[in-house]
């Protein structure tokens, strides 16, 4: 179970280091239309690891609440929602693209804060993973590993993009390749050390696992919602961020269903 754990938990981080990596490939800055497209790809794949892998395992487990089965992933999104809410006012940040800092007031550079930023989206997801996998260890019936490889490779595979769009505008700026590769890296460093931090508090996250499951979602949706829709429909009017978006939804939905 151990090496079965680790490759769950280091695979998403994994996927940000390839991203990242293509400041040594890709010569110029990227294309707004790609920008879209990986933008639309990585929403489409948060939106349904969010139902496959975190909601609907929940309500499964919450069976037994009858007609209140609901209950508890209801109370787990919100929070999750809220909770980014809330560190999105609190940890200062730079989105991609924009010359205006969130969050408390500082002085940290530019490029520091635009990691700041990636490294906020990052968070809930090493914390689904660290969820799914801390269910699984603890010998859950609705989750297997399969359930938590599949959503390991699904946000691997929105976590590519990621790497790159903040690695490739550091490098636009003037940035040395190989610095800008680590800033990358750097941004999605939280992932597993989220995952393993909450599979560290298994003990007590079992008895609420539902309520986790369905927390890491609403965190998820959040950053969907608030940072990934906006970004891939900026500008002029284009049909790719939504075909991405669409792309990316089903290529998760038949892995999850596929393969979980």
């Amino acid at each position: 179970m151990f090496i079965e754990s680790v490759s769950a938990i280091f695979i998403p981080f994994l996927g940000t280091v390839l991203g990242a990596a293509c400041v040594f490939f890709l010569k110029d800055k990227m294309n707004r239309n790609l920008q879209r497209l990986l933008m639309g790809f990585a929403a489409g794949v948060m939106v349904a690891a969010s139902v496959w892998s975190l909601i609907i395992p929940a309500m499964e487990q919450s069976e037994h609440l009858g007609k209140l089965a609901f209950l508890p992933s209801f109370i787990g999104v919100w929070a999750g929602f809220l909770f980014l809410m809330v560190l999105d006012k609190l940890i200062p940040h730079l989105h991609v693209g924009s010359d205006c800092p969130e969050g408390t007031a500082c002085n940290l550079g530019k490029s520091t804060m635009m990691v700041f930023a990636v490294a906020l989206h990052n968070l809930p997801e090493g914390m689904a993973v660290g969820v799914v996998v801390a269910g699984w260890l603890s010998g859950s019936e609705t989750i297997s590993f399969a359930s938590a490889l599949v959503l390991s490779l699904g946000i691997a595979l929105q976590n590519l993009p990621e790497g790159a769009i903040i690695s490739m505008p550091l490098k636009s700026n003037g940035m040395r390749r190989g610095k800008a590769f680590r800033y990358g890296v750097l941004s999605g460093i939280v992932e597993p050390l989220g995952a393993i931090l909450t599979i560290l508090l298994a003990s007590w996250i079992v008895p609420a696992l539902p309520y986790l499951l369905t927390f890491s979602a609403g965190a998820m949706l959040y950053v969907v919602v608030e940072e990934l829709i906006p970004e891939m429909s900026e500008g002029e009017h284009s049909h790719i961020g939504p075909l991405a978006f669409a792309a990316g939804f089903t290529l998760m939905m038949v892995l999850d269903v596929a393969l979980g």
